[in-house]
């Protein structure tokens, strides 16, 4: 016990950088609750929490007192003494609820992507048609040009993200909504290489 003690200590010296003294006393002390509950609790097997009525022990343990109070539905009760093992199961931060509402998925519209070259087979633009049928005004469209991509959003209605076969010059894109045919007309000329 001593050697146990002492082994303890110097654990606890060099792990938290303290020093501690090495001079005590042991305490005699009674066991509280049974040896067999004790061990339950360290195997992870919860017991079913005992009445206070019942005189089976003298003296009744921390963990009694608690899951009796908690029988009580004392809402005062010390919180700091309680144990989350002892106590309910921990509550999520986030509550799902369910939804009556089902999201509308979003269509991809039709679209047409060609790549125009000169005489000589080199790329010179990319042309994209996309047919937008439930779109009446060309504000309720969201087009977006990146280098190597084109991105049509159109809330609640389409949804269009397209790679392009060559990188683009998107300041020089152009594109026209053809209101009548429900047609956009994207035209993006090939980046010159070094842009």
């Amino acid at each position: 016990m001593e050697h146990l003690i002492h082994l303890t200590l110097k654990f606890v010296e060099e792990r938290c950088n303290l020093s501690l003294s090495h001079s005590y006393k042991i305490e005699s002390f009674k066991l509280k609750g049974s040896p067999e509950r004790m061990w339950q609790r360290l195997k992870g097997r919860q017991l079913p929490p005992p009445h206070i009525g019942q005189n089976t022990e003298k003296e009744l343990t921390l963990d009694q007192l608690l899951r009796s109070m908690e029988v009580e539905d004392c809402s005062d009760a010390p919180v700091l003494l309680k144990e989350e093992s002892v106590t309910q199961p921990k509550v999520q931060l986030i509550e799902e609820i369910s939804s009556t509402e089902v999201p509308e998925e979003l269509n991809v519209p039709a679209y047409e992507m060609t790549t125009v070259r000169d005489a000589n087979n080199k790329p010179v633009r990319i042309k994209l048609k996309v047919e937008l049928p439930k779109v009446s005004s060309v504000s309720e469209c969201d087009l977006r040009i990146s280098k190597d991509d084109a991105i049509i959003d159109v809330p609640e209605k389409y949804k269009l993200q397209v790679d392009l076969p060559e990188l683009v010059d998107e300041e020089m894109t152009t594109a026209v909504f053809n209101k009548g045919k429900g047609v956009l007309f994207i035209t993006a000329p090939v980046a010159k290489p070094g842009q």
